[in-house]
This record gives C-alpha cells, structure tokens and sequence, in this order.
C-alpha cells in the first residue's frame, strides 16, 4: 500500500476494475489500462476485483471462476504492475485465505457490522475497506472501525456507497463524507454501487450510469481521499453488476476531469 501512503500527488486515489473477476486475461488486460491512466493523472492506484460474490440476488447468478483460481489472478495482477489488490470478504475463514493473495480486505455494506468478520479482518494485518451500510448512519461507522482498530490493526477506510431510499434506490449524503473524516481513517466514494438501483422485480439489480461522472465530481468537491468504481470494456456483457458499470474507454475522459477538480479544490 506504500503507492496510497506515501503518495505525493495531492491527488486522490482509486480503487477500480470488474465487479468479479472472469479471467486472467480480461482482469490483465483492465488492470493495465487503468495503471497507465492512473500514470498518465498521479492518480495512486488499487486494483479491485472479487474473486468470488456472495450477496446475490438469485441463486442462478454468477459468483465467480473458483476462489483459488480467482485469487491467483488478483495475485498476478498485483505483481505484474507493482499495485495494491483489494477485494472483498464474506467470512472469517476468507480473510485469511485471501490476505495471502491481496493488500486490501474489503467488507461489504450488509456485513459491516459483523463482529468476528471484523476482527478476523484484523487480525490479519491487511488494510482493512469497510463500506458503510445502506441502513446505517455516517456517525455509526466509528464503530466498525473501532472494532478493527481494538483487534490491533489501525489500518482502516471507510466507504461511502449510498444509504436505502424505497425499496429500489439509493441516495448519497455528502455530509457523510466529512463526518467520517473526523474518524481519522481515509474515505472513499463508491461512485457505481451508489447508483444501484436494488430489488428490481426481474432478480437483477439496476443501476444508473449514466450519473457515474455526476456522482464523482460532487465527491471531488467535497473533499473525498478515494474513489472507488467498477468498470469493464463491455458492461453489457458482464458477468456481475453490469447495470451500474462504467465502460473502461470512458475511464480517461472521467479521471481527467476528476484530476482537474481535485486540484482546483487543493488549491484554496
């Protein structure tokens, strides 16, 4: 994580890629696009895949390539481009399998108050993203962080994926980003999570894309340290949460505008 820590940019940082990972060649193939755009701003950067998907909303659903498999292509991913690798984890058996193979553990929404998967998270050294769950409060995220922090590991984010409005939106707060600042752990933005469109009557979740770029400046503005998004060359075609996912060949024209902002914001 030394490219997050000791960045000099003054520019934010990213974690990006797939929902799941497919293949080696398709996560290759992402990660070394991302990597030279994220060269090309300063943009320090995280690849994110899931190496396998738990919360699904039918059961026919994709959920991923073999766990074994899948982290050994996040593993190659990380050595072949010197970067940190993020995924996420569902239990306490999985953060140990996956700290072998990835830099960041990552905790899902409806699973950022489960105690023992906390402190399993912990307990393996690894930095440790919490999002933050759509029924939960900005101020209650301390308590999941503390629960890390009090199992000896204080290296925590928070991250900020929309809060339940209906039964099939999302909403984002921004004065949620500054409260968990107060926290003293790094705050990220989950730009395409925030803009599912849940529960739909079909089992597949919606999404709203086309606000993708609309979402992330308002969280430059704020003041946001990270942002998070999925993205794939052919969203369409998918094999996991294709509805809210931005086309990889519109990733450059987003990050720089989002790296002209941040540095405008910086400068007052």
């Amino acid at each position: 994580m030394s490219r997050l820590k000791h960045s000099q940019s003054g520019n934010f940082f990213l974690f990006a890629g797939p929902c799941v990972i497919e293949g080696e060649s398709m996560a290759l193939a992402i990660a070394e696009k991302i990597v030279n755009l994220s060269d090309k701003y300063a943009i320090p950067y995280v690849f994110k895949g899931s190496y396998r998907k738990a919360n699904r909303s039918r059961i026919d659903s994709f959920r991923g390539i073999g766990d074994e498999k899948a982290l050994k292509i996040l593993q190659k991913v990380g050595s072949t481009f010197d970067i940190p690798v993020v995924t996420d984890i569902h239990t306490e058996e999985e953060a140990f399998l996956a700290a072998e193979y990835v830099d960041v553990l990552q905790i899902p929404a409806f699973l950022c108050r489960q105690t023992e998967l906390l402190e399993a998270a912990a307990k393996t050294q690894r930095w440790i993203n919490i999002k933050k769950g759509q029924f939960l409060s900005p101020q209650a995220m301390q308590f999941a962080a503390q629960k890390v922090v009090d199992s000896g590991n204080d290296q925590v984010m928070l991250t900020e994926r929309g809060t339940t409005f209906g039964y099939q939106d999302l909403v984002v707060d921004y004065r949620g980003i500054p409260l968990m600042q107060q926290f003293g752990y790094p705050v990220i933005l989950d730009v395409t999570h925030s803009l599912q469109q849940p529960n739909q009557t079909a089992g597949v979740t919606g999404g709203l894309p086309q606000l993708i770029e609309t979402m992330a400046r308002a969280g430059i503005a704020v003041g946001v340290d990270g942002i998070f998004l999925e993205t794939h060359p052919e969203p369409a075609k998918a094999l996991s949460d294709g509805a809210n996912m931005l086309p990889l060949d519109q990733l450059d024209h987003l990050l720089s505008r989002l790296s002209t902002i941040c540095q405008i914001i910086k400068s007052f």
